[in-house]
């Protein structure tokens, strides 16, 4: 790894840290206010809102499946009809029912999974109402289930867990639709497209007379939230890749940023509202300490190049430059080997899953390292409120664990973990390994599921399990040469983006709810502190364990194996 990657991957933690603190802070205070603002107010008098009625947390896990629900039915409804709706400039006809059931899935569990080429098939108001409004409600869902397992962490002797309506627009109106008008204005001023043009012709240098078609559209809109809510679904289909979504290095920057910015933000967020922030930073701190490892493993391994290439006579020798050496297939020049790894290790530490470079292109190990991060459970830094609570789930077995190492009923933050919050966590921990293996293992032995493959052997597998991980983790990115856009897929898929979002949130919101109820325990002698070095170590251990032991049988027949077979086959 050179010392100019080192950099780059410094100055971008550097910055992330810098800015984590005054948005961290500038959330707790939005949530955590008693007032209503004056717009805030009066979308509560339009739809009939009391926010002073807090609710259950069967109230609450009720409100948003209804809401998420009603959601899900319109934005495929939309697609449905979308030819006979205005803003089609190119006429596309409505989208198929198995490829509509699972985008609109797919948008409304924060997934954007897409098995569609978007330019081809995607009118101008099914991206905007459809697809971009849900960019916001996804997210703000997740912030607000987020928010209600802090009050049962809180709260004491009561079973009120806020009020998900005022959550909800809270999240939006004043955090991500700020951020995302100001991060949309800029990427504008730098290249990206926002109009509502219909496609433009325009003549190549080739000797031919059919011009080449440039999309157009509202694209730094959707960008914007796309990368800030952890969504990640593309105005196009090469995603960030496209220099209509992404122009230039500067753009890569800031959208980099804005994909880890308000989860690793959260954490400050968290500490704030529990007053007590060193909890907040010491799980900032563990999520740092497994991400930037990873990510450097997998800049170290693209940078080394391919052996095939080698064989080539193709000089792949890494060198003090930015864009220089390595294995650049899949790669865009203006962005480099740095770059696109680092995107790619930010893009699967959270679910945002957009891509600035094909992930099929990489190395195994380069690869193996973006799978193997959604196979943690998508808690190093995560979705935006998703990662976070996923996190404290895996907190509270660590709680757990230690506290039969040393013989003394576990707490946390003055709360008893009792086998009830221990189940409902270890249920958290495990639904998504058993589906992405489920539906890995589905596809693997059915003509239906690997009937779409273009690649065979341990190639072929990794693209069907990182498929299923992707889904499942509610990520969206994917490896090429997988056709996914088939009915075996879409709908296996789009049950595996229900389980992977809906199921996951039912046990921490049980967990919420019984927290709440419980007498606060002072700390004693005996109490395990969750803010000191040792416990962000033991919280670390249990992650790898559980991510190591659960997946990497998969992994040896996958990415490892691959890896293997290609230097034994050209070595160096």
């Amino acid at each position: 790894m050179t010392n100019a990657a080192l950099l780059q991957v410094l100055l971008f933690l550097i910055t992330i840290l810098i800015l984590v603190k005054p948005l961290g802070w500038y959330m707790a205070k939005i949530y955590e206010k008693k007032s209503c603002g004056t717009i805030e107010h009066f979308i509560y008098r339009v739809c009939n809102i009391h926010p002073e009625n807090e609710m259950s947390w069967k109230s609450y896990l009720s409100a948003m499946l209804i809401f998420n629900f009603v959601g899900l039915l319109l934005v495929y409804l939309l697609q449905r009809i979308q030819f006979y709706l205005p803003l089609n400039v190119q006429g596309f006809s409505g989208i198929a029912p198995d490829l509509a059931f699972n985008t609109a899935i797919s948008f409304t569990t924060n997934t954007n999974w897409q098995a569609y080429v978007p330019e081809a098939s995607m009118s101008y108001l099914t991206q905007m109402l459809g697809f971009t409004v849900q960019n916001f409600l996804s997210a703000a869902t997740g912030m607000s289930l987020l928010m209600a397992l802090i009050r049962g962490l809180t709260r004491h002797e009561t079973d009120k867990l806020g009020n998900y309506w005022v959550d909800t627009v809270r999240g939006i109106l004043y955090i991500l639709l700020p951020l995302a008008f100001i991060l949309a204005i800029f990427l504008s001023s730098q290249g990206v497209l926002q109009n509502f043009k219909p496609y433009q012709p325009v003549s190549t240098l080739q000797t031919t007379n059919e011009p080449q078609i440039l999309p157009m559209g509202p694209m730094a809109s959707q960008i914007a939230i796309k990368q800030l809510g952890s969504n990640g679904g593309g105005f196009l289909n090469a995603n960030a890749a496209h220099p209509f979504e992404n122009p230039t290095p500067l753009t890569n920057m800031l959208e980099m940023l804005a994909i880890i910015l308000i989860p690793a933000s959260l954490c400050i967020t968290y500490g704030t509202l529990i007053k007590d922030q060193r909890q907040g930073i010491a799980l900032l701190v563990a999520m740092i300490l497994l991400f930037t490892p990873l990510a450097c493993l997998t800049i170290e391994r693209e940078q080394s190049g391919n052996p095939a290439f080698t064989q080539m006579g193709i000089d792949q020798t890494p060198r003090e430059k930015l864009f220089s050496g390595g294995n650049m297939e899949g790669k865009e020049i203006r962005f480099g080997i740095v770059n696109s790894s680092l995107w790619a290790a930010a893009s699967t530490t959270t679910s945002n899953g957009s891509v600035n470079a094909m992930l099929d292109s990489f190395t195994p190990i380069g690869g193996l390292v973006p799978l193997w991060l959604m196979h943690l459970g998508e808690i190093i830094f995560g979705g935006v409120g998703s990662g976070l609570y996923g996190m404290l789930m895996v907190v509270i077995i660590t709680v757990f664990a230690a506290g039969l190492m040393v013989g003394r009923s576990p707490e946390y933050l003055g709360k008893k973990i009792e086998p009830f919050e221990m189940k409902m966590a270890s249920i958290t921990v495990l639904v998504m390994p058993m589906t992405v293996l489920l539906c890995t293992a589905a596809a693997c032995i059915t003509k239906m599921g690997t009937g779409s493959l273009l690649n065979t052997g341990a190639h072929g597998f990794v693209e069907m399990l990182y498929a299923f991980t992707s889904m499942v983790n509610n990520n969206g990115s994917e490896f090429a040469g997988l056709n996914a856009n088939t009915p075996f897929y879409n709908t296996l898929g789009g049950m595996a983006m229900l389980i992977g979002r809906y199921w996951m949130v039912i046990p921490p919101l049980a967990i919420a709810g019984s927290l709440a109820q419980k007498k606060l325990i002072p700390a004693g002698p005996g109490t395990l502190p969750t803010h000191t070095s040792f416990f962000v170590f033991l919280l670390l251990g249990v992650i790898l364990v559980l991510g190591s032991l659960t997946f990497f049988p998969a992994l040896a027949l996958g990415p490892i194996v691959e890896h293997l077979i290609l230097w034994e086959q050209y070595g160096r």
